[in-house]
């Protein structure tokens, strides 16, 4: 049976830049074992399945898959994918905003759309509530499997596991030099992260609003150009840590070293006591076509 296939680059409104994502648009009675040997055939950090919802409340249920595992919510899945949807005309058009809701793995959470003249032009993903956890990771082991040193970690902030859907391993760093730095030991930063973290995520902040990261991934894809599940993270941090304000808008830049920049805005409201992350950002459509499956 043909299934409709589409790539995106995400967080981008360039095409080759961005983080490339794949996309089914018609997912529907796909094992999953099926859609995890697509995932691996396709080779990218993520690989989505819109099905039809289980709860109606949801307009479509999204399926996100790594090369080796499905998790239950991802940042640049969810911008592409919505984005790819209200492009194909599934999500109603309306001048200004437009909400819905989708079903993923880590629950029914609010999308939201701003359209113009009809098109979407940016998408806004809410993540789940942080949490935050020290990590107890030694710095100085740390900074080796970066390839940096332990100056190179900022003194005045902590590393810290922060999770808003997925968790990941928060690495303040001295300034934007320390990050043009990095040198991944893939085997020893696996051994330190693998039990806590999806990601090592790097970041020197900027002038207030402003930062600047690199997603280290061990596990074979090496870097992550835009991560928005580890933007919302940062965000959420930087506010915990005084460095933001709640309803400040962050802007984040990822992904320049390897030479596919992406660029994500983050606010991050208080929910009864708690610091909720709003992610969003702009993609662009690379390829459609058919896969048989």
């Amino acid at each position: 049976m043909k299934r409709r296939l589409y790539t995106l680059d995400v967080f981008t409104s360039k095409p080759l830049n961005g983080n490339p994502l794949a996309v089914v648009t018609d997912g529907d009675g796909l094992p999953q074992s099926t859609m995890q040997a697509v995932a691996r055939e396709m080779n990218l950090s993520e690989t989505v399945f819109v099905q039809r919802p289980t709860n109606n409340r949801a307009l479509a249920r999204l399926r996100i898959f790594t090369t080796t595992r499905e998790l239950p919510l991802a940042g640049h899945p969810v911008i592409g994918t919505w984005f790819l949807l209200a492009d194909l005309g599934v999500v109603p058009a309306s001048e200004g905003q437009v909400h819905i809701l989708q079903q993923t793995g880590a629950g029914i959470l609010p999308v939201e759309f701003t359209f113009h003249d009809g098109r979407p032009k940016r998408v806004t993903m809410t993540q789940k509530p942080a949490k935050f956890v020290r990590a107890g990771i030694n710095r100085a082991a740390l900074a080796s499997a970066l390839g940096l040193k332990p100056a190179d970690l900022a003194s005045d902030l902590p590393v810290e596991l922060v999770s808003t859907g997925v968790s990941n391993l928060l690495v303040p760093l001295r300034g934007r030099h320390a990050l043009g730095k990095i040198h991944m030991n893939m085997r020893a930063l696996a051994q330190l992260i693998s039990r806590h973290a999806t990601m090592a995520y790097c970041f020197a902040p900027g002038r207030r609003g402003k930062a600047f990261a690199r997603g280290m991934l061990p596990w074979g894809l090496l870097e992550d150009p835009a991560t928005g599940s580890a933007g919302g993270s940062l965000g959420a941090y930087l506010v915990q840590h005084g460095r933001l304000r709640t309803g400040e808008s962050l802007h984040i830049t990822q992904g320049v070293e390897m030479g596919r920049p992406s660029e994500m805005r983050v606010e991050v409201g208080a929910e009864r006591g708690r610091l909720v992350p709003r992610v969003s950002g702009s993609a662009v459509r690379i390829f459609e076509g058919h896969i048989d499956l």
